[in-house]
């Protein structure tokens, strides 16, 4: 059931928002993108998940508290909260997407309602019934995406005039900004997300036997090699429908075929799934942002704090991160649209926030000074690259150069840090 939670984690209304947007305009490329996380899910059950597993922690706070001081734990805890606010935003906007197209109701409405939603059930249900609710989510969603596709053929005149109408490159694995340069950042990105989050590493950690951690990131593997084809058919089918659809209006493709396609009570069965599970990966994020509050943030400055205590700060900051996130979710249109924020939030906190960390599971070299440098540095290079340089320069990185800076930099740094402590300790035993 971890497995499938963690699938599920990654899955929301971005899914068919964000990588429906680029299934629509781009084509084949939406799917390679999101077989990236299968890979990374190799990668992350081979290395990273026994290795949290084997720690005895159940969250990252507690591991770097355990082992850099709380010091370094309170300097991750803050960056983390701070993103953990956009990345909450970024799964409100889309849900918020959904509800508007399908319900007519206004955008920022449609986000404030399921952002109250979100705070509600998490204040009441705790991280248990978020899993437990993945697992029904899936088929309901699975379910309803396996009917879509056939109507969808069918509307477009079945399977030989659809190939036939699409544009050249359209079923290249890779198309126009999204190079095989991005696709092998993105890869980087997503290991990295996948075996760092803290959010994430909870699945790692609340199983029983390393063997499991290994076994919950192999289902996740494989759930992301064959769902991708999937989900982005329909929105790639509804380009030889109508391919009208420019700027922002791409983003409502997967809503638009299905409801061109679905009979009224699919759809709606079909929305509630795609609703119930961005609120889920929602919780998630607010579930374990208030845990390392209440646990690794309040109850150090106050040890003697009664559980009723505690319980009243967790939920109150469930409310807190919720309603901030709600804004930031309001603002997403002012910042380039989803997909830009989406992206450009991977290249500059992905890799400098979580890759420390995860290397200090394979380095004993690794201290809380270092550690804050890299991830400092690395951000503080995105930041330039992203928004001095281009006003300075008039020259702005491609995405795919943005992703490989974002990973690249934190990499370099790390390593050097390493060769360094090496070199200093061979030049002192001699």
């Amino acid at each position: 059931m971890s497995g499938l939670s963690l699938f599920m984690s990654f899955f929301s209304a971005g899914t068919f928002v964000v990588w429906g947007s680029i299934a629509y305009t781009s084509g084949l490329v939406a799917v390679v993108i999101q077989w990236t996380m299968c890979l990374a899910g190799i990668i992350a059950g081979l290395f990273i998940a026994p290795r949290w597993h084997k720690t005895g922690v159940l969250t990252a706070a507690g591991y770097i508290s355990g082992r850099f001081g709380l010091r370094t734990q309170k300097f991750f805890t803050i960056l983390f909260l701070l993103l953990s606010l956009f990345n909450s935003g970024v799964f409100l906007y889309p849900v918020g997407v959904v509800l508007h197209v399908s319900t007519g109701m206004s955008l920022p409405s449609c986000i404030i309602v399921v952002c109250i939603l979100s705070i509600t059930y998490v204040t009441f249900g705790g991280f248990k019934a978020v899993v437990v609710t993945d697992v029904l989510q899936f088929i309901i969603l699975m379910t309803g995406v396996a009917v879509t596709v056939p109507l969808a053929l069918a509307r477009a005149g079945g399977f030989q005039s659809w190939i036939t109408a699409m544009p050249d490159h359209f079923f290249s694995f890779t198309n126009g900004e999204w190079t095989p340069l991005f696709i092998v950042a993105y890869l980087a990105y997503h290991t990295v997300l996948l075996g760092g989050n803290w959010g994430f590493i909870q699945r790692f950690t609340s199983v029983k036997t390393p063997s499991d951690a290994r076994k919950a990131s192999f289902l996740f593997s494989a759930l992301y090699l064959i769902c991708p084809v999937l989900w982005m058919l329909p929105p790639m089918i509804y380009r030889a429908i109508d391919p009208s659809l420019h700027g922002l209006a791409d983003e409502n493709a997967y809503l638009m075929i299905c409801k061109d396609v679905l009979p009224a009570g699919l759809l709606g069965l079909m929305l509630l799934g795609i609703v119930c599970a961005t609120v889920s990966s929602l919780n998630s994020i607010l579930n374990v942002t208030s845990a390392v509050i209440t646990d690794e943030v309040y109850r150090k400055l106050k040890p003697a704090s009664s559980d009723k205590e505690l319980m009243t700060v967790a939920r109150l900051s469930i409310i807190m991160v919720g309603l901030l996130s709600m804004c930031i979710a309001l603002s997403v249109p002012h910042m380039g649209g989803v997909v830009n924020v989406v992206v450009s939030l991977a290249a500059l906190t992905g890799a400098p926030l979580y890759l420390p960390v995860i290397w200090s599971l394979f380095s004993r070299r690794q201290t809380s000074l270092s550690l804050m440098l890299v991830t400092l540095s690395s951000i503080a290079v995105g930041v330039f690259f992203k928004y001095v340089f281009p006003s300075v320069s008039g020259l702005s990185l491609s995405r795919g150069q943005e992703m490989i800076l974002g990973v690249s930099v934190p990499v370099l740094l790390l390593a050097g840090w390493d060769i360094w402590c090496i070199i200093h300790s061979f030049g002192a035993d001699n």
